[in-house]
């Protein structure tokens, strides 16, 4: 008996591990209008499909990996400007990612001398 379950050879073995890694599909599951609603309104504050497009997929992503609704944080996201939408974005995304490629941060932590001198390389 075969199987039904085969790789697809067009897609790059490289995005398909990326994919596997992280669970993801092509586009987390959504209504129609409220991708319609989200997207106009990022491309309302962004002014380039392209971003409006990935706040929007980040927005449902979000909201299928915290649970909540996302009625809720578009909510959160409404009547914001870019600098607070990116702030908000980046502080939902950080809980989900790992402590390793954490978004935003651009100041380093600054290690304990004392302790730093005891570690063995």
């Amino acid at each position: 008996m075969s199987s039904v379950n085969y790789p697809n050879r067009k897609v790059d073995p490289t995005a398909r591990a990326f994919n596997d890694f992280y669970n993801l599909q092509d586009f987390p599951p959504a209504d129609a209008n409220t991708y319609d609603i989200v997207n106009s309104y990022f491309v309302k504050i962004f002014s380039d499909t392209q971003i409006a497009r990935n706040f929007s997929y980040n927005l449902f992503q979000i909201s299928a990996n915290s649970g909540i609704s996302v009625q809720d944080l578009f909510d959160q996201v409404k009547g914001q400007d870019k600098i607070a939408v990116t702030k908000i974005f980046s502080y939902y995304l950080n809980n989900i990612r790992s402590n390793s490629t954490l978004i935003g941060i651009n100041s380093t932590l600054t290690p304990n001398v004392n302790v730093a001198r005891n570690v063995l390389v």
